[in-house]
């Protein structure tokens, strides 16, 4: 009896030092800090930004629920891969801050319609899902998107900064 009285007193402190760690900000990227290429490996779950061929600096994410493999179909919850570009922003997102990756490219549409299924769409780099910010780096230990990249939305709001629309994005197996 005693020793569970001991782990209980012991649990909020032991939660409240989790969640410290899980929102703790390592280095933060440079104000000033602009990418010219994104490059997602999945395998990795990195994401790196580049600036002139030298990476400024990667993150941690999560991808689809099923991440192995290139987007199919839409409803497949898996994560794209190929030559996309950055080609819009989404402040009003159901998560912290978006950034619309250009899926489905015109090859991604044309194998999709000849396999008879809709290619899907939809596809962003996003932070947590609004009011869930306070999971932070604890949201990396399982993939949770429908197929998209995820984020601290610490770290997004860095991505929101660094990354301008037209940024091309490499997301590689």
């Amino acid at each position: 009896m005693k020793r569970w009285l001991i782990i209980l007193a012991a649990a909020p402190t032991l939660l409240a030092a989790l969640l410290v760690w899980a929102n703790h900000h390592e280095t933060p990227l440079p104000m000033d800090a602009r990418a010219d290429l994104v490059v997602v490996e999945k395998s990795k779950r990195r994401l790196t930004l580049y600036a002139q061929g030298r990476p400024l600096k990667s993150y941690v994410v999560s991808l689809g629920r099923a991440p192995v493999g290139a987007k199919e179909r839409e409803g497949d919850k898996k994560t794209p891969e190929g030559r996309y570009l950055i080609d819009f922003r989404k402040a009003d997102s159901a998560y912290f801050r978006a950034l619309h990756i250009s899926y489905p490219s015109a090859a991604d549409s044309a194998t999709a319609r000849k396999n008879g299924v809709p290619p899907g769409g939809a596809i962003m780099i996003h932070g947590q899902r609004n009011g869930f910010g306070w999971v932070g780096k604890l949201h990396r230990l399982r993939d949770w998107t429908l197929g998209c990249v995820a984020l601290t939305n610490q770290e997004m709001a860095e991505l929101w900064r660094a990354v301008p629309d037209g940024t091309p994005i490499e997301l590689k197996p």
